[in-house]
């Protein structure tokens, strides 16, 4: 019987940990640090997710089988190097595969090198060039990106040249996401549906895992600024399994093959933020994890054993699965937040009703984000606190479950958008 460890205090991990505590190899998970949710589920330990050398000690000294690895933070410190460097089984990408999400320009470079189709961009380290640049282009819309790491949240879609000139300013001379701002990227605004394709990768053999459709903005109608996502839900009707071929043959495949000539082999998640522009599928960022909240509707409706994937991953022996089986059912996940979020956040409030959520039906679950215990409460830590999530017959179902266990939820400030899978529906009735 297996122990596994799973790095980070997410959404995403809650359902990991969740996952992988069901597998019938599995004896025991941990969770570092965890949350509120997972200290339910499994058990947790006080351990940042980037303390590498302490997660280390622990993994060593608990004879854990394998280390999952949720937050991008914990991948481009190079957590894997390290554990892998000591003998101990982990999953996911070496910190100079990682800088595929760590740095957008690095990122941009190998789509280039790799022929991969995403908007055309420019790199800048002095704000001066930056705004000339702007200044001087004929269109005036624009996505303004911080080269680093920023949560989610160092990206501007911009629709007039001063927002663009105000994001540039935002990152680089104000310098609101520190050094993740220091070098910015700026690209063509590109227009369409958007879509998440998540594949698990071993170095050679990609398995996708059912396509996503996230909620980047922060009010209904995609309105307000990007978040780390408000709602997600599959399957998206515009994902259709030709559409998935096209992009492992035009974007997963070369990718891949372009990271391994680069000499930063792929393992791990590979996270395609997709554009379904007139012109095709484009990327519009790569992430190096699973997504969150993807992850929590994607995995609710996985059926295969997570460890034993995941395992398969660790070991380069994913070509020896069988197809992975899913739930036909849709699954809809629901982000409640903190008030004040995306900016600064009202913090320390007690949760209430999350007893009454769980009692309503055995396909759903709430999995808990930026949660903590004081005391005898369970109280809200971060901006994204908890991710409703409900499986149903259809969308539809699925979407009225969740918000049925979003309204048994309480607490000071909490909200929530009220539209998460509606693009699919309209897309259905239009088709």
């Amino acid at each position: 019987m297996a122990k596994v460890l799973v790095v980070g205090q997410g959404g995403r991990e809650h359902v990991l940990a969740w996952k992988l505590m069901q597998s019938p190899q599995v004896e025991e998970v941990f969770c570092a640090p965890g949350n509120a949710g997972t200290a339910e589920d499994v058990t947790n330990v006080d351990i940042s997710a980037t303390d590498c050398e302490r997660l280390l000690k622990f993994a060593k000294e608990n004879e854990i089988d394998l280390t999952v690895v949720g937050p991008e933070a914990s991948l481009v410190a190079g957590i894997v190097d390290i554990f892998k460097a000591e003998g101990l089984r982990i999953f996911g990408p070496s910190q100079a595969a990682a800088a595929l999400e760590g740095s957008k320009s690095f990122c941009k470079d190998i789509m280039r090198r790799a022929n991969v189709p995403t908007a055309d961009y420019s790199v800048f380290t002095d704000p001066t060039d930056a705004v000339q640049y702007v200044q001087e282009r004929e269109e005036t819309t624009f996505v303004v990106k911080a080269d680093g790491l920023a949560a989610g949240k160092g990206v501007f879609v911009c629709s007039e040249k001063a927002d663009a000139i105000e994001a540039i300013h935002e990152l680089m001379t104000k310098q609101s996401f520190g050094d993740a701002g220091k070098k910015i990227v700026i690209e063509e605004r590109l227009e369409g549906q958007e879509v998440s394709v998540l594949a698990l990768i071993d170095g050679r053999t990609i398995v996708t895992l059912e396509p996503a459709q996230d909620h980047k903005a922060a009010y209904d109608g995609d309105e307000g600024p990007n978040t780390g996502g408000m709602g997600a839900y599959t399957p998206a009707p515009f994902a259709t399994p030709e559409l998935v071929d096209l992009v492992i043959e035009k974007i997963l495949i070369p990718t891949v093959h372009t990271m391994r000539k680069n000499g930063t082999e792929f393992k791990g998640v590979l996270y395609a933020g997709i554009m379904l522009t007139n012109q095709g599928p484009k990327v519009l960022e790569f992430n190096v994890r699973f997504g969150d909240p993807e992850a929590q509707p994607v995995l609710m409706r996985l059926k295969s054993d997570l460890y034993e994937v995941l395992n398969a991953a660790a070991n380069g022996r994913l070509k020896d699965l069988p197809e992975l089986e899913w739930d036909e059912r849709s699954a809809v996940c629901v982000v409640m937040a903190s008030e004040g979020y995306p900016g600064s956040i009202s913090s320390g409030h007690s949760i209430r009703g999350l007893d009454d959520a769980a009692k309503l039906t055995p396909d759903t679950k709430v999995f808990h984000a930026g949660t903590a215990i004081d005391g005898d409460n369970v109280v809200n830590t971060g901006g994204r606190v908890l991710g409703v999530t409900a499986l149903g017959t259809d969308l539809s179902q699925a979407k009225k479950k969740a918000y049925e266990a979003v309204k048994c939820i309480r607490w000071q400030g909490a909200w929530c958008r009220k539209d998460i899978s509606d693009k699919a529906r309209q897309a259905e009735s239009e088709a």
